[in-house]
């Protein structure tokens, strides 16, 4: 792979500009494709590109840029997506900055300002000759001015396609139909792809790589949009009652694979939860919709007993385990609920003994 340094000029770089959604986003001269299938959404903030833009007036170098040239001789961007959508919005009026004392937008500058921002020289390392290998992989390592790719961005890259677009355009765009239809259920931002992980990690039972690999061929993401549906209906028929801050970012597609063919009312399950909020016992919350579902109480992250009431019990106990009757130093010994959390008993100082490790991992599985 031939990788040169090449400075452009602004001037040359936002000719021809053009943001359409249907065409997608191309510059210099209409030759280079700003936001190839691989590339992600646009992340940066305001403030992130007014600073681009103020950085060229002060006479500031921006981080190089990385093209790729094609045999047909377009380019195709690989890193300085963010940086250069900045520029272009600043061209085409988008963008207000503070420019010697005064706000303005590229057409409110003199024209010895214009000529000041358009013949600003970026510079631009282009590689060409190289297999899409050696281009996905050299994607791979570049930094991107501060706005590392997540994993799930990196993937979309080395699996690029049809699939991955369809993938995209629902769930990974700025109120997509996958936020509109689940935002309180999952966490993280669509446009850094999170939505994207997630489902790929539920369908895939956490291997991601493998199942990307599989389908990248694939013209369309229905499978992986009705699953979604799938999913998201069971989990708002089990659990009618949205309780946003305990149920976003749950795995529910997890859930839905282990559980999705128990038979549970929803209104008997509403009446458990209620109580399990309820309960000062219960310290984990979240924890709550996986019990329901598995019946497994470390879900629920019980509360324990403290050091201090486990020093008192042990001094009571003179040492000897409750159960085999043997003595132990307290470092080898565990605090035990005598009536267990499950049948009413509360992690209180009288409800307490002492047993060694053996006794109450025996008892636990018992």
């Amino acid at each position: 792979m031939d990788i040169t340094l090449q400075p452009i000029t602004i001037r040359e770089l936002v000719n021809g500009f053009s943001n359409n959604e249907e065409e997608g986003v191309v510059g210099y001269g209409g030759l280079l494709n700003i936001r190839p299938k691989y590339q992600r959404e646009f992340v940066y903030s305001e403030n992130q590109q007014i600073e681009v833009i103020n950085s060229i007036f002060k006479g500031f170098p921006l981080n190089v840029m990385y093209w790729c040239k094609n045999a047909d001789g377009t380019f195709e961007m690989l890193d300085g997506q963010q940086r250069t959508l900045s520029i272009c919005a600043f061209y085409v009026g988008n963008l207000f900055v503070n420019v010697e004392g005064t706000l303005k937008a590229f057409h409110n500058l003199t024209p010895s300002q214009k000529d000041t921002f358009l013949n600003t020289t970026l510079q631009i390392y282009i590689c060409e000759n190289g297999t899409d290998t050696e281009k996905l992989d050299w994607f791979r390592i570049i930094n991107i001015a501060g706005e590392k790719l997540t994993n799930q961005e990196l993937l979309n890259a080395v699996y690029a396609g049809p699939w991955v677009t369809s993938l995209k355009k629902r769930f990974a765009k700025t109120n997509c139909v996958a936020q509109q239809m689940a935002s309180d259920y999952l966490s993280g931002s669509p446009i850094r792809q999170a939505y994207v992980e997630i489902v790929l990690k539920w369908i895939s039972k956490n291997d991601v790589e493998h199942y990307m690999a599989l389908h990248q061929q694939d013209t369309d993401s229905d499978i992986e949009w009705q699953y979604f549906q799938d999913v998201i209906h069971w989990v708002q028929k089990l659990f009618p009652v949205k309780r946003v801050k305990l149920m976003k970012g749950l795995p529910w597609g997890t859930y839905y694979n282990t559980y999705k063919d128990l038979v549970l009312k929803s209104s008997e399950l509403e009446e458990r939860i209620k109580a399990l909020v309820d309960d000062d016992e219960v310290e984990n919350k979240k924890g709550i919709y996986e019990y329901l579902l598995s019946g497994d109480e470390r879900c629920l992250g019980l509360r324990a007993f403290s050091p201090k009431i486990a020093q008192k019990v042990y001094e009571k106990q003179q040492g000897f385990c409750a159960k085999c009757g043997q003595h132990f130093e307290i470092s080898a010994m565990e605090a035990d609920h005598i009536v267990p959390w499950s049948k009413g008993g509360l992690t209180v100082e009288e409800n307490c003994q002492m047993l060694c490790r053996h006794c109450n991992r025996t008892k636990s599985a018992s």
